[in-house]
């Protein structure tokens, strides 16, 4: 009898081993984890950061092969205007080409940040392009103050590029402008749709930020980040789109009473998000940035975090809380 207890048990425990072979623990990219954006496609994800210097992006088979994953240099420059302070990387597929939107000015300040954009090499016609092709630098998309550039789309609509800017307004806000049919370059007039105006917003400084598209549950949202990031009340706010007005009217999008993400378990100054989808489309998953300071931080110390988007019983998403480093995920679905 004893020894078939003993044999169940170290049965069990090597079951449950086999199990947590495909798990994973945050942080996944720590330090040089800001401003995380990422994509699955073609059986890889992608991961792309905050470098401060160049633009780089990393790949792996599955989301914790991207804690060790090679970096690839695809974009530096010595050009004086765009040379540094290169910020919040996203690469996106439009038309036939991948495309990366990043944020870079000059060495003397901030006040030079602009939206840049890099296209990928590969032939369209042969399809084989990835978010790991070569790319070639297009140009400034704008010359107003602008950062964090990402992708909004609407099936009447078109195309937009969502950023933070000080358009017509005193603090930093969230704008969107049309996106031209080539992708690269920007249409008609800019846009301001969320203002930092909520007490959830102004902490440090008014603050909204980092824009990131969801669509979840037949809904259109935008997810942002509020307040200043040298706080620790740096989170992530949300907007709902009404599914009708036209986008560019402030008034087609609803805000959340407070942040949906704030920090806990350890991880402070949860902003700056993305999503992406497991393998098999089933699940949606939030890729965002932490630190470990109490005070929050906005430098190189923060360290890149992904977990699985829940959903509440009116179908909108459920963000949860951040979880603490200890907590083992399994692969996403599809994998």
């Amino acid at each position: 009898m004893y020894f078939l207890q003993r044999l169940t048990t170290l049965l069990s425990v090597g079951f449950c081993l086999l199990g947590l072979s495909d798990a994973w623990t945050n942080p996944i990219r720590n330090p040089s984890g800001s401003d995380p954006f990422m994509v699955y496609t073609g059986g890889y994800y992608y991961l792309l950061t905050t470098t401060w210097t160049d633009v780089e992006i990393s790949r792996a088979t599955t989301v914790a092969g991207l804690e060790s994953a090679t970096k690839k240099s695809v974009y530096t420059t010595t050009t004086s205007t765009r040379c540094c302070n290169v910020w919040s990387p996203e690469v996106h597929f439009l038309g036939d080409n991948w495309y990366i939107y990043y944020t870079a000015g000059d060495s003397a300040d901030l006040d030079g940040q602009r939206i840049n954009v890099l296209k990928g090499l590969s032939a369209p016609s042969a399809r084989g392009s990835t978010p790991w092709d070569d790319y070639t630098y297009v140009g400034q998309m704008t010359d107003e103050w602008s950062i964090d550039a990402s992708v909004l789309r609407f099936n009447d609509y078109g195309n937009w590029l969502m950023f933070s800017c000080f358009h017509g307004v005193t603090y930093q806000s969230l704008c969107i402008q049309k996106l031209s049919s080539s992708y690269t370059t920007l249409t008609g007039d800019i846009y301001v749709i969320s203002q930092p105006t909520e007490s959830f917003e102004t902490n440090g400084t008014p603050v909204n930020e980092a824009p990131a598209a969801l669509y979840f549950g037949g809904v259109t949202y935008i997810s942002y980040a509020a307040s200043y990031c040298w706080t620790p009340y740096y989170c992530i706010g949300l907007l709902t789109w009404d599914g009708s007005t036209d986008p560019s009217d402030a008034s087609a999008w609803s805000k959340h009473d407070g942040c949906v993400f704030s920090s806990a378990n350890g991880n402070y100054g949860t902003g700056s998000n993305g999503f992406f989808q497991s393998p098999d489309a089933s699940q949606t998953w939030l890729v965002y940035h932490a630190t470990s300071n109490s005070a929050g931080a906005c430098d190189d110390t923060r360290y890149t975090m992904v977990q699985l988007l829940g959903e509440h019983s009116d179908g909108s998403p459920n963000f949860g809380s951040p979880v603490a480093f200890t907590h083992a995920y399994s692969e996403p679905s599809g994998e």
